[in-house]
């Protein structure tokens, strides 16, 4: 493997204090962060060298093993006694040399990773292979139960990442804060509140045993526009009397934009309109829905209009609905 002047990677001198290495990595991945630069491949590259880069020069056994072998340090690491290791967001504290691993158990309504996610741990070897330094098991439980745990390991240690209903709507990221430390974990779309992320190995037994588990609760923060069911999202719709009455094409807020809504001619209020699609991803793939209710504002009329509307209507008789089919 190409030996990588993580120095270099950083832009920092092999003086760098700890501070300043952990300033110029917090510049480089908001510069590089996929969100900032969708669809470039090169973008992509870079972020991955800063986190590996700073993985090593932020964990002090590392980056004295580095400093000492340079270009050995990568067959160095690859034997697995690299020390402290961390994930590929900057996590330090895990054993080298550890697989990783993405489950999902007692999953709800769920699409999995966003295409970035798939794509940035694309480079991790296959569960019963040897992984690259710094990899750990990731195990997703999206249901809020309990993973699988190995009876030897430490305690574990907690964190909880506040997601909104976008980054449910479409996955994303959240820098987390476990014991003065910061990893950025990835949120798979769709994942319910009270769900659990294991990452596996990432605190290192002070002992010298076997690492323990980081569990981080996601906590899907509340949107005063939605009601979530399931995959299912809720919103209430005003409309114009003219609007219900005539029918309108109106904007209809979702969790990640608007989108056009037709409104039939005659709608009632409190209607339910279905936008098939427009909901949170489900397990296996596909969408749930988006359940618009409408709710009629009547307009606020001088004696005038009053008059005006009142010979409209007597022209067109309605039938009483408390009665069901009377006219008045």
């Amino acid at each position: 493997m190409e030996y990588k002047d993580y120095y270099a990677v950083l832009g920092v001198p092999k003086t760098a204090t700890a501070a300043e290495i952990k300033k110029a990595y917090r510049r480089l991945a908001r510069e590089l962060h996929p969100d900032k630069n969708p669809n470039n491949p090169d973008a992509e590259r870079r972020f991955k060298d800063a986190n590996e880069a700073n993985s090593v020069l932020s964990d002090h056994a590392q980056r004295k093993h580095y400093d000492e072998l340079g270009a050995n340090w990568q067959a160095y690491s690859n034997t697995g006694f690299g020390g402290g290791g961390t994930d590929r967001a900057g996590f330090s504290g895990a054993p080298g040399g550890m697989r990783w691993e993405t489950r999902q158990v007692n999953a709800e309504d769920l699409g999995g990773f966003s295409d970035f996610f798939r794509a940035f741990f694309s480079g991790g070897t296959p569960v019963g292979g040897r992984a690259a330094p710094g990899q750990f098991e990731q195990v997703f439980d999206f249901g809020g139960g309990t993973a699988p745990r190995v009876a030897s390991r430490p305690a574990e240690a907690h964190a909880t990442a506040a997601v909104t209903l976008a980054e449910v709507a479409r996955g994303g990221q959240r820098m987390v804060s476990v014991d003065g430390r910061t990893l950025q974990v990835a949120i798979p779309a769709g994942v319910s509140d009270g769900a659990k992320i294991h990452l596996r190995g990432a605190v290192a037994s002070p002992t010298g045993g076997p690492a323990g588990d980081v569990v981080i609760t996601v906590r899907v923060q509340p949107d005063p526009r939605f009601q979530r069911h399931g995959s299912d999202l809720i919103t209430e719709l005003p409309l114009t009397l003219a609007e219900a009455v005539l029918g309108a094409e109106v904007p209809v807020a979702t969790p990640t934009g608007s989108v056009k809504l037709r409104v039939r001619p005659n709608t009632q209020n409190g209607q339910e309109i279905h936008v098939a699609g427009r909901g949170l991803p489900k397990r296996g793939g596909g969408k749930g829905d988006l359940v618009v209710r409408t709710r009629v504002v009547l307009p606020t009329l001088d004696d005038a209009a009053r008059t005006e509307m009142g010979k409209v209507l007597g022209t067109h008789p309605q039938a009483d609905p408390r009665t069901g089919g009377k006219v008045q």
